[in-house]
């Protein structure tokens, strides 16, 4: 279960890293030229120490805590399937929200 919670942990914190992006220039405004790669850059950085302290905190302690590498193992590899499926969940959701929207501005001529 462990697992499934560092699975949500790593997509909420994506998507609070999507909505500042998405929402950047209306909260900011607009930033300099230097800045702004300077700035991705070390988002770039934080969001992958971030992301890797939410999938290998817990393994590693345990590993440290009880020299079996089993568990460990096998918890990272649960994160990384409930990573993907998580994604895929999404990124089926945009595609039926995307394919009920045209459906929606097809002309319905029954007769």
């Amino acid at each position: 279960m462990i697992a499934f919670y560092q699975a949500l942990g790593v997509i909420g914190y994506c998507a609070l890293i999507a909505t500042v992006l998405w929402h950047g220039q209306q909260w900011f405004g607009r930033v300099p030229s230097f800045i702004a790669p300077f700035l991705m850059l070390t988002l770039l950085s934080t969001s992958a120490m971030i992301c890797g302290l939410l999938v290998f905190a817990y393994p590693v302690k345990l590993y440290l805590r009880t020299k079996k590498y089993e568990q460990p193992i096998r918890i990272v590899l649960l994160t990384a399937a409930w990573l993907a499926a998580f994604s895929l969940l999404i990124m089926l959701g945009i595609g039926l929200g995307q394919t009920l929207n045209s459906l929606k501005k097809l002309p319905m001529n029954l007769t």
